[in-house]
This record gives C-alpha cells, sequence and structure tokens, in this order.
C-alpha cells in the first residue's frame, strides 16, 4: 500500500496583496527541492498572480473555495474551472470559516469536492469540531460524521486530502495535545476510503510546534494559517515536515 504524500499547505486567508507575492518567491528560491509538497492558497485574487511569480518552481498554488456549479448567476462566486484556469492546483473547502460564516454544510462541502474533481483540482476537504464539542466527547462522531458527508464519491489519494482543523484552535494559540491529534488521526486513516489520502493537521500550527506534531503516526502535514504569510516561518514548517 502507497504512503500518504507529505504536504505543506498554507492559507493565506482574506490576507495579501501583491506585494506579498513577494513572500511566494522567498519561497520558491528558497526550496527548489523541499522534499515535501508545497502549497500556497492566497485569496482569489492572487491566484493568477502568484501562480506567474512562482512558475517552474516547487511551489504549487490553490484556491480557498469554489462553487459546486460550473458557471452562471453566482454573483460573487468563483467555479472549479476558473481556479484552474487561473494556475490552481488545489482548492481548500469546508473550512470551518466558511462552515460557519457562510452556513456550508458538508452537503455543499461534498458538491464542491465534486466540482473540483471534475475541474482536475484537489480538494482539500476540511473536518473538525468546536470546544463546546469536544468538552461533551463528541469530538469522533463530529469528526467523521462531517468526514463521511463530506466526501464525494471517487476520492482518492489523486484527487483529496483531508484536512483535520479543531475549530477552537485555529488563529488561538491553542493545540490539541499530541494524543487527540492522534487519537483523531487514526481514526480518519481508518475511516478513509483510500488508505494513501494524505491526511493534515491544522490549528495553530508554528515552527516551534511543528517538528512534534509531524512526528504523529498518520500526521502527513500540515495546512498552516497565519504562519503561512512569511516564507521564513513557513519554510521552518516545511523543513521539519521534509525531515519528519
Amino acid at each position: 500500500m502507497p504512503d500518504a504524500c507529505k504536504l505543506a499547505a498554507g492559507n493565506w486567508k482574506m490576507n495579501g496583496t501583491r506585494a506579498d507575492l513577494d513572500e511566494a518567491r522567498a519561497l520558491a528560491n528558497a526550496f527548489p527541492e523541499p522534499g515535501c509538497g508545497v502549497l500556497l492558497c492566497p485569496p482569489a485574487t492572487l491566484i493568477a498572480a502568484m501562480a506567474e511569480a512562482v512558475a517552474g518552481s516547487a511551489v504549487m498554488v490553490g484556491g480557498q473555495d469554489c462553487h459546486a456549479a460550473t458557471a452562471g448567476a453566482h454573483t460573487g462566486d468563483i467555479s472549479a474551472q476558473m481556479l484552474a484556469d487561473a494556475g490552481a492546483r488545489h482548492v481548500i473547502l469546508g473550512h470551518s470559516e466558511r462552515r460557519a460564516d457562510h452556513g456550508e454544510t458538508s452537503a455543499d462541502v461534498a458538491a464542491k469536492a465534486r466540482a473540483a474533481h471534475q475541474a482536475g483540482l484537489v480538494a482539500i476537504i476540511c473536518v473538525g469540531e468546536t470546544e463546546a464539542e469536544r468538552d461533551a466527547g463528541q469530538t469522533l462522531d463530529v469528526v467523521l460524521g462531517q468526514l463521511g458527508a463530506s466526501l464525494p464519491e471517487g476520492a482518492t489519494a489523486a484527487n483529496t486530502v483531508i484536512a483535520y482543523e479543531p475549530v477552537w484552535a485555529i488563529g488561538t494559540g491553542r493545540t490539541p495535545t499530541l494524543d487527540q491529534i492522534a487519537e483523531v488521526h487514526d481514526a480518519l486513516r481508518a475511516a478513509v476510503p483510500d488508505t494513501a489520502i494524505s491526511l493534515l493537521y491544522g490549528g495553530s500550527v508554528k515552527p516551534a510546534n511543528a517538528t512534534e506534531i509531524f512526528a504523529i503516526a498518520n500526521v502527513d502535514g500540515a495546512l498552516v494559517g497565519g504562519a503561512s504569510l512569511k516564507a521564513v516561518d513557513f519554510g521552518a514548517i516545511i523543513t521539519a515536515l521534509a525531515t519528519a
């Protein structure tokens, strides 16, 4: 059975202008052969420019969301085909901020993932529990429930990545214990239809804790927020993953 691929994915969220493309260029120059997959997901306004800025390098570019439809009367939305046309190779779907801020359901996420697959994009499907759900002992039920309802048919290691992001750890500086991360990742590994699907951990990943997180079995990389905005910070995480 093939091993899952290592991936360091950076989610810039609603941050960045063209001036910040220097960080992407610096990252590309610093890691000509990074030893793992490297992905940056900037705002939609920067996808084409970033893809051009890192062309020919090991750095891949992705989007942060897509619509389930291929085209149509959906003002303000972006289709998976548009992302691919702009130079994206991946797209983040079902991030907790989308689920919370935009009311996205797991069924919505599955529909978007199908659209991503049809456009030739790798779907990074996010799952994670809230603090209240963890305190109530519902973590595995919530996470596995989201996984089952968010994964479209035909999900394989070639077109899908799963990111576990406990909602209460995103942007808070708090992280679960290593045992808590391991418990969820072990459960995800047992539940995915293709055991080579990469499983990323996300939620306050930074250079100081990356090495110990990447030492956990079934953690194949990270979905990084704020620390991915600066090449020096994200670079330290990439190095930790490459040497894990």
